[in-house]
């Protein structure tokens, strides 16, 4: 996202478990003779996935790169043994 300022340009937002980020840029050169604007605006949703952490989400902006981490819980995917018991008529 570089030519953008972060604090003032970018927008970072969760409702319910969606992550979205809207950024807009503009820049203006003039000259005597002729001026020249570009601008452009963008906004990405994410899901996040279950369990995630929103409330302790962090956001860097350095040399024109967003980064945003949004804490989730390791699950526990490895098998594990259930033990039968037996009932005895």
């Amino acid at each position: 996202m570089p030519g953008v300022d972060p604090d003032k340009d970018v927008e970072i937002s969760v409702d319910s478990d969606v992550l979205t980020i809207r950024a807009e840029r503009s820049e203006k050169s003039e000259s005597k003779t002729h001026s020249e604007f570009r601008y452009g605006s963008l906004a990405r949703s994410v899901r996040l996935p279950a369990g995630a952490r929103a409330e302790e989400a962090t956001a860097d902006y350095k040399d024109g790169i967003l980064t945003v981490k949004v804490p989730v819980p390791e699950s526990k995917t490895g098998a594990h043994t259930i033990k039968v018991n037996r009932a005895d008529s």
